[in-house]
């Protein structure tokens, strides 16, 4: 666990809110450990890549098939009862 609780590094989990305000919770594994449907997503992920080391309240763009996605980090936790 990091000394930072609301810093993004490996193994966390953080809670993002979209544009809309919709919000989803995602987890950042090792590529062997991918699983979509848990939300968990690899380390080497475009957004996994984007939110290492990045805080609660930050924001965060990615570029998707679809464009550019912008979140905001709403909650990092380091345990699943989050």
């Amino acid at each position: 666990v990091p000394a930072n609780l609301e810093q993004v590094f490996f193994g966390a989990w953080i809670t993002l809110e979209d544009e809309a305000g919709v919000e989803k919770v995602y987890r950042i594994v090792g590529a062997d450990e991918l699983d979509h449907t848990q939300g968990w997503i690899s380390m080497d992920a475009p957004l996994a890549k984007a939110l290492i080391k990045k805080f609660v309240d930050d924001e965060v763009q990615v570029r998707t098939p679809g464009g550019l996605c912008t979140y905001v980090i709403v909650e990092v936790s380091y345990s699943a009862e989050s």
